[in-house]
């Protein structure tokens, strides 16, 4: 919103309410890992040492994700600044992914077991982080010119004194309402990898549909889609795979289910 601080300073230390919610998201997510560890035969100690593989991947993996299909060029020292906002949740999303497959390869542990854990967790940490990119000003759609709709939450009045769409309050109700949704069929559905696979797919949809609506913050297109459209079809593609493979080895009673 126009006029609203994005950090304050403590002990002479500038402190980001970017970098603080997305510090509060890992730290929510971890903890909801554990708690859902039990439902894939897991216990607490496999999702602290998960966390040190994918914690640092999901960092460095949001960050060059953003920078490589940013409207403008970094510096090298620029690409560090984390703290000032442009992470990318795909980004994200593949580095953890790469530090989940490397805790298997490690630790002999399941991959969809892991993923279902981590998905729920996920979506729950995107939800607290669509808050970060309130204070910094982001994700947000075209100019809403109509007065009778600049009203926050439909819209956000930036800094330039226009009015846009609340595109971030959006996906953080969405990204809720995902949570919610695979926080029941974790609890309720043991067949590994349909968690995972319900989340790329509900995710990816949304995005797609939700990316026309954005200010363009990515310059670097492929196939005539910006990147973060095409990554998003990708997601749905992939979860579609993943859930019609579970639902054939299932039926065939190859994997389905857990010992």
């Amino acid at each position: 919103m126009k006029g609203l601080p994005n950090g304050f300073v403590f002990l002479g230390i500038n402190v980001r309410f970017y970098g603080m919610l997305m510090a509060t998201a890992m730290l929510v997510g971890i903890i909801l890992g554990i708690k859902n560890a039990k439902y894939r035969n897991m216990v607490a100690d496999n999702i602290y040492v998960l966390a040190l593989f994918v914690l640092p991947l999901a960092i460095i993996g949001a960050r060059l994700f953003f920078v490589l299909g940013a409207d403008r060029s970094y510096t090298f020292w620029e690409i560090f600044k984390t703290w000032e906002g442009g992470m990318s949740i795909y980004g994200g999303i593949i580095g953890g992914a790469i530090g989940v497959a490397l805790y298997c390869i490690i630790y002999k542990k399941n991959f969809l077991d892991l993923a279902d854990v981590a998905a729920v967790s996920l979506a729950l940490g995107q939800a607290i982080g669509r808050w970060g990119n309130f204070f910094n000003q982001e994700v947000y759609g075209h100019i809403v010119e109509n007065p009778s709709m600049q009203w926050f939450p439909f819209a956000v009045l930036l800094d330039n004194g226009e009015w846009h769409y609340a595109l971030f309050f959006y996906e953080f109700l969405i990204n809720l309402a995902i949570f919610a949704v695979l926080f029941v069929l974790i609890r309720r559905i043991k067949t590994r990898g349909y968690v995972m696979g319900l989340y790329l797919v509900m995710y990816g949809a949304i995005r797609f549909l939700l990316e026309p609506l954005r200010e363009q913050e990515y310059n670097l297109m492929l196939f005539g889609l910006k990147l973060s459209s095409l990554t998003s079809a990708i997601a749905v593609l992939a979860g579609i795979i993943s859930l019609v493979w579970i639902y054939t080895k299932s039926r065939r009673g190859v994997n389905g289910k857990q010992e």
